[in-house]
């Protein structure tokens, strides 16, 4: 039987406990918080604790006896320059385990070792809400009943910052839409009067054409009524002309007949 047999074996010689241990703490210091098994994790606080305690005493004499620990000049500057100062006032118990549950390979359980002062975070999470004791007197039922009026309250005054939040977004929006609309009927107002010009300048240039035209058909009719007497002179004459020279022709063919038959 194992009494009063102190320490794990970890299924290691010595040696190799030692370098386990050596390098656990390392991490530990360096990291902060770690994964591994329970056993380690519970076994790792035996190591690293005392060595927390000496690097609250920043001496040569300290960072002797925790380099010879740790065999890790880093390691050491960190523990004196950074750990040692927070946990000053801490009288021992400087780290958590915290259990997360089975390893898949070999269902060993495993667990978080952490230093309690650079993980205040799993402090505020893990404090449980203080319940109001419930007596029988009416103090409790009027603490209760304060609640009661005071939560729909809260609810009323969410609703209407909600509500107030919403008009605004509204507005804006509205006036957004305002401005847009403005600007489009500028830009079809533009696009308006632009044609209207174009239409006043057809509308001249069609009034100057029907004016031309007027004034030609105010002109034409004497003129056509000229050029019709002219041709109708012409016409007369050419046949003046002819009537004229038939007469002629006709005695000048007769005389020439009357000389060839005194000829023949």
């Amino acid at each position: 039987m194992r009494h009063l047999v102190r320490g794990r074996k970890l299924g290691r010689t010595k040696a190799h406990r030692k370098a386990t241990m050596q390098a656990l703490c390392v991490a530990l210091v360096r990291e902060k918080r770690i994964q591994t098994t329970v056993a380690k994790a519970k076994e790792l606080r035996r190591y690293i604790e005392p060595l927390v305690t000496r690097a609250k005493v920043d001496s040569q004499h300290n960072r002797r006896l925790v380099f010879g620990e740790l065999q890790d000049k880093l390691a050491t500057q960190e523990l004196f320059d950074t750990i040692g100062p927070k946990v000053g006032d801490r009288p021992g118990g400087y780290t958590r385990v915290l259990k997360t549950g089975f390893r898949g390979g070999d269902a060993a359980e495993m667990a978080l070792i952490e230093l309690i002062d650079f993980n205040e975070s799993e402090d505020s999470t893990s404090a449980k809400p203080k319940r109001s004791r419930r007596s029988r007197r009416g103090g409790g039922s009027s603490a209760a009943a304060k609640e009661a009026t005071a939560a729909p309250e809260a609810k009323k005054d969410e609703v209407a910052e909600e509500s107030a939040s919403d008009a605004a977004v509204e507005a804006v929006e509205q006036a957004e839409v305002e401005v847009v609309e403005e600007a489009a009927e500028t830009v079809a107002e533009e696009v308006v009067e632009e044609p209207s010009d174009d239409q006043a300048t057809s509308s001249e240039a069609t009034e100057a054409t029907t004016d031309e035209a007027d004034t030609t058909e105010a002109t034409d009719p004497k003129s056509s009524v000229e050029e019709a007497t002219a041709a109708q002179e012409v016409a007369e004459e050419t046949t003046e002309a002819t009537d004229d020279a038939t007469p002629e022709a006709s005695a000048e063919e007769s005389d020439d007949a009357s000389e060839e038959k005194k000829d023949a």
